[in-house]
């Protein structure tokens, strides 16, 4: 996700800094929800994206998150294209995006679909008490990445600091 090194480049603007992040943070989206639907879905088929109906409507529900996640990785990626092109791309304020967006989609699901809303369980017939924890662990710990590499990426493209 690095663009090249020019040594006399100007470093990124604020709107630059925060595109790398919505760029990347989106490919993080697209990324999470394809592991999430091809190894909880498919591989294990521990569950659905909507497991409160018929086994066709559960096949439906996971194409359409099929769907949202190319959707994530596509524009993700033609905007992460965009910013190496103009050489704009702010590398580590990206990986930040990248964490931030991984861990996003880990815990929207873990809290409002699985919790909240009720749409699935990660897994059924077990005691899911341990699967939540280590879902939404994980996401947190995603989170807290994605949050110290936006802090550092912060003070690293303050004006007169190195990058």
């Amino acid at each position: 996700m690095s663009a090249p090194f020019h040594p006399h480049a100007a470093s990124p603007t604020r709107s630059e800094r925060r595109r790398s992040m919505v760029a990347c943070g989106l490919i993080g989206v697209g990324v999470m929800a394809a592991v999430d639907e091809i190894v909880f879905h498919q591989i294990l088929g521990w569950h659905h994206f909507y497991d409160r109906s018929t086994a066709g409507v559960g096949l439906l529900s996971d194409g359409l998150l099929h769907t949202a996640e190319l959707l994530a990785l596509v524009a993700g990626f033609f905007l992460h294209a965009d910013l190496r092109r103009r050489r704009a791309l702010a590398a580590a304020h990206g990986w930040a995006g990248f964490f931030l967006g991984l861990g996003v989609f880990q815990l929207f699901p873990g809290i409002v679909d699985h919790k909240l809303l009720r749409l699935h369980q990660i897994r059924y017939g077990v005691d899911v008490t341990p699967y939540d924890w280590a879902w939404n662990t994980a996401a947190l710990v995603l989170l807290l990445i994605g949050t110290v590499t936006a802090l550092r990426a912060g003070r690293g493209s303050r004006p007169g600091s190195a990058s």
